[in-house]
């Protein structure tokens, strides 16, 4: 469960200040956040995350204020129970595909589970690159792994920013699923941003900025 109340933000005293409709997000449930670019889209995003302060407002997941919470155990709640799919990839380059995951295990203080990660990557179809580094992969590889990296630590929510903005149709729907998908297995909540008008077909739950 996911609920937004009254948020605000403003980057600095001078700067806009963005005002943001409530969200009332039911257990499982997916939703995608739509608008224009300078909207405050992935601001929204790292709101929800926990890794911006609202200047007013709060958000609950899970019937936790992240508002209540102090550094320390804001950000051991963020990485325990958060998944965040950014369109850049930001995986580890010195690590192969399967030590990223791993890293990300030990972050979240989870229990190695080598077949867990295994299903996943199978999951994904990308078993076959479980030994590859980074720069040895293909974009489509990277979206996935991306994926594999929000959720191998079955978060209570996914976010992704604008997952969709360079792919193709055909990739686009491939990646939307995929996310979907994931969250399903995980009962999680997914909450997509983007400008991306191709993938309003496949939410029943859509807010416009």
């Amino acid at each position: 469960m996911i609920k937004t109340k009254n948020l605000t933000f403003q980057y600095n005293s001078n700067g806009e200040l963005f005002h943001f409709p409530d969200i009332d997000l039911p257990d499982e449930e997916s939703l995608l956040i739509l608008g224009k670019s300078g909207i405050g889209k992935t601001t929204l995003l790292h709101l929800i995350a926990g890794l911006l302060q609202p200047k007013s407002g709060s958000v609950t997941i899970d019937n936790v204020s992240l508002q209540t919470l102090k550094n320390k155990k804001l950000d051991q709640f963020i990485g325990k129970h958060i998944g965040l799919v950014f369109q850049k990839n930001y995986a580890n380059r010195s690590l192969n595909v399967i030590e990223n995951l791993q890293a990300r295990l030990y972050f979240s203080k989870q229990k190695q589970n080598k077949s867990h990660i295994e299903n996943l990557l199978k999951t994904l179809n990308i078993i076959e690159c479980k030994t590859k580094k980074i720069n040895e992969l293909s974009e489509g590889q990277l979206q996935r792994l991306g994926i594999a990296l929000s959720v191998v630590h079955q978060p209570k929510v996914i976010l992704a920013d604008e997952p969709t903005a360079s792919l193709d149709d055909d990739n686009c729907k491939i990646v939307l699923q995929l996310l979907l998908q994931q969250s399903k297995l995980n009962n999680a909540n997914l909450i997509v941003i983007t400008h991306d008008q191709r993938v309003k077909p496949m939410f029943k739950n859509i807010l416009e900025l």
